[in-house]
């Protein structure tokens, strides 16, 4: 008979007797099989007529109004009378309970969306439900298993970055009296940057041929729909990319270009100070003073600001202010020729900002000038393609951050697999719809 308070437990296939209080005030719910289901042997299939005697489970199950309930199902022990069944006796059994089950599907569903669904960790989404670990883990993989695409679908920008697993462990060789690298774990993330699927897959090494196989081994009309493709400054995607997807437009994110720009002008700063002040910088330093404001761009700052810099580096000593006036100067030029992105310039204006650009590295006597001039002209055709096109790979970059968060937060992984598998889940709730669960 289905009452009421089986209605409210939910557990299809098993009936409310009655509910007591334990010492402690947790409810415990005496459960009994109402299911005729049950009574079939799961070898055969032929409904048992014979019972064998009577067991006790405690399976454990979702909390009920914020308080742990304790279930206590009295079941019956079958015997399978079939001549050519193998199965002599059989214990009842229902969907939400498996045979031999001590969790309850559906709280073995709710830790795996906890972890997948509500970021939270293993070790807490345990903590919360009562359960150990491994039990966890094993259903966050079972839930990834099944909301997670096995493929991709097709993307018509595709970001391509990495992202460093753990720590590099170094090692001193004695014979060349220098620290070794020994281990560098590095995951290379693939991202839709406006399909909105988010991180697609990551594979591990930071090398050409472990980006390579992940691109050939899509479908031929997958590759075929990528359109563009946006990477930092890094020889190995840019070889990766044209092997693999010879068609696409290789962009390269303006974001680097500027970090390049500002690490110049900072090589320069320290170059002069310890050159000409035989030290490094100190706070009494004008032109230490003023390190902010040189890695910053001169269209977001207030004029007053600007006419302080410039000011501030015309009454330094002309050994030091001159050559940082002029690294400075060069880095503007470079960011003008950027903000020239998804305005659609026309080639004489390009033209003529790359040019003074140019003609200013070329002019001084900076090394640090020359090599981001040669850094610029080397990677020019990708820089034009943003300039046209105005793709940048901030969804790549926001996409590591969650990754690192995932690691923070787990205390590092042991496991590359699970690292993965954790990084995509977390990475794809809002296009799975659980960016902000309940």
């Amino acid at each position: 008979m289905v009452n009421d308070t089986t209605r409210l437990l939910g557990l299809d296939g098993l009936v409310v007797d009655r509910v007591e209080l334990h010492p402690d005030g947790s409810p415990i719910v005496h459960l009994s099989t109402g299911s005729e289901q049950a009574q079939c042997c799961p070898q055969c299939g032929v409904r048992a007529a014979r019972v064998k005697g009577w067991v006790f489970t405690w399976p454990r199950d979702l909390p009920v109004a914020g308080r742990t309930t304790r279930l206590r199902w009295r079941k019956r022990r079958w015997y399978c009378d079939q001549p050519g069944c193998p199965r002599t006796s059989f214990t009842e059994h229902v969907p939400q309970i498996p045979a031999r089950a001590r969790i309850t599907v559906r709280l073995r569903q709710a830790a795996g969306a906890a972890v997948a669904d509500g970021n939270r960790t293993i070790v807490q989404a345990a903590r919360d439900l009562g359960m150990s670990w491994p039990v966890v883990a094993a259903a966050f993989t079972a839930h990834t298993a099944a909301v997670l695409p096995a493929e991709p679908e097709p993307v018509s920008v595709l970001g391509i970055d990495e992202v460093r697993r753990g720590k590099p462990r170094w090692i001193f060789d004695e014979v060349t009296a220098s620290w070794t690298t020994i281990v560098d774990r590095w995951h290379v993330g693939f991202c839709d940057l406006v399909g909105g699927q988010g991180l697609l897959a990551q594979v591990e090494g930071r090398t050409s041929k472990a980006v390579t196989d992940w691109l050939t081994q899509r479908p031929a009309a997958w590759r075929q729909h990528v359109q563009a493709v946006a990477i930092d400054m890094c020889t190995v995607f840019k070889a990766a990319v044209r092997e693999a997807l010879p068609h696409a437009t290789l962009v390269v994110d303006h974001f680097h270009v500027v970090q390049l720009a500002n690490r110049a002008v900072t090589e320069v700063r320290r170059r002069m100070t310890v050159t000409h002040r035989g030290r490094r910088g100190r706070a009494t330093d004008p032109e230490w003073q003023q390190r902010n404001r040189l890695t910053r761009s001169a269209a977001r700052m207030r004029a007053e600001h600007v006419d302080r810099l410039t000011d501030t580096l015309s009454n330094l000593p002309a050994k030091i202010g001159a050559p940082v006036l002029t690294a400075w100067n060069a880095k503007e030029d470079l960011l003008d020729l950027l903000a020239l992105a998804r305005t659609h310039p026309n080639r004489e204006t390009t033209a003529r900002l790359l040019h003074r650009f140019y003609t200013r590295c070329a002019d001084s006597d900076l090394p640090e000038l020359h090599r981001l001039a040669t850094t610029i002209e080397t990677w020019w055709p990708e820089i034009l393609a943003f300039l046209h096109t105005g793709i940048t790979n901030a969804g790549s970059e926001g996409t590591n951050r969650v990754i690192k968060t995932v690691a923070r937060d787990a205390y590092g992984f042991r496991n590359p697999e699970n690292q993965r598998l954790r990084t995509r889940a977390a990475t794809t709730r809002r296009h799975r719809r659980h960016l902000n669960p309940a």
